[in-house]
């Protein structure tokens, strides 16, 4: 049998049971998320933008403007012409 001197269950239970209640609120609250996708989806609202909009509204201003810098510069260098290779001197 386990000695159980000083561990205070009622403690430990009371710990377990508000963890297990938040995990039922974040379940509740992940349903709701995914309902309200499913009507914007409904109302013809792409769901992959409306996400990309709350990401980038997460960031801070300055981290957002660099966000827009580095794709614009990256989508430009795609779409630019490859460099010729230099003709080798004979």
């Amino acid at each position: 049998m386990t000695d159980t001197i000083g561990i205070a269950g009622d403690r430990i239970r009371s710990i377990v049971e508000r963890i297990e209640q938040v995990d039922e609120e974040i379940k509740a609250l992940m349903e709701a998320k995914k309902e309200i996708f499913a009507e914007a989806k409904g109302e013809g609202l792409d769901v992959k933008i409306l996400k990309e909009i709350i990401r980038l509204r997460k960031l801070d201003q300055d981290a957002r403007d660099e966000h827009e810098t580095l794709l614009d510069v990256y989508m430009r260098a795609m779409d630019a012409p490859a460099p010729k290779p230099e003709a080798i001197a004979a």
